[in-house]
């Protein structure tokens, strides 16, 4: 590809889709060079470095969520519409939460999501630190209900580049684990009912969760607060 055609917004597409297949560890300058049919040189001329080009293609991955309004919606849905748009990004880029632990990758469009979210319990009747608290519960809610699909992801890919059957070797390991669950009677009576694989969440699980957080949020705004406490130095101020 000609120089002159390659564009910042083309190497970022084309970094996306590498990631997302390839995951953090499979994304090399070289890789996407082979992809647009460019130098590295000339992709690092558009983005500056590798970790400025995660940056990019994560700012575009936040973009991707929707922002409804908790003025038609209601606070309420408007938050669980939130969560589920967030999970729903997060399964398609799992490498953004492997990017989380090893670079900077706070950029307009996660400002864009994290101001909306606290809009919405602020819309509730939250404020301040307060709002900031219930937006950051449902937040690390969410990541930590998408670390499970990202970590299979990672291990299916690793297995893969070692030159094993992935499937095959997880299927196996998972087999193992059930063995050894076996030997206790709660996780017994679990694997016993043929609904549920072991290490596998119960369906329904992510919508169980977010209906316990927002019920505790909720519950949150009928508590009654103390009035601040006046210090001898503030009651003596002019």
């Amino acid at each position: 590809m000609p120089r002159a055609t390659l564009t910042r917004e083309k190497i970022v597409t084309a970094a996306i889709e590498l990631l997302d297949s390839e995951g953090l560890e499979g994304l090399s300058i070289r890789a996407l060079g082979s992809r647009l049919g460019s130098a590295a040189t000339a992709i690092y001329w558009h983005v500056g470095s590798k970790d400025n080009l995660v940056a990019l293609a994560a700012n575009e991955a936040w973009e991707e969520i929707t922002l409804p309004d908790p003025g038609t919606a209601g606070w309420r849905e408007a938050a669980s519409e939130m969560a589920a748009g967030l999970r729903a990004m997060l399964s398609r880029h799992p490498w953004l939460l492997q990017a989380f632990g090893s670079i900077l990758v706070f950029g307009p469009g996660k400002a864009r999501h994290d101001d909306h979210l606290l809009a919405i319990f602020e819309a509730a009747g939250f404020s301040g630190v307060q709002a900031d608290q219930a937006a950051t519960t449902l937040f690390t809610y969410v990541l930590g209900n998408a670390l499970g699909t990202a970590a299979a992801s990672s291990l299916a890919r690793r297995l893969t580049r070692e030159g094993g059957d992935a499937r095959e070797l997880i299927r196996d390991h998972v087999a193992k684990a059930a063995e050894i669950a076996a030997q206790f009677p709660r996780l017994k009576a679990r694997l016993d009912d043929a609904a549920v694989d072991y290490g596998a969440a119960p369906q329904g699980s992510f919508e169980f969760g977010l209906r316990a957080i927002l019920d505790g949020v909720a519950a949150e705004l009928t508590v009654p607060r103390a009035p601040a406490v006046q210090t001898d130095s503030q009651a003596t101020a002019p």
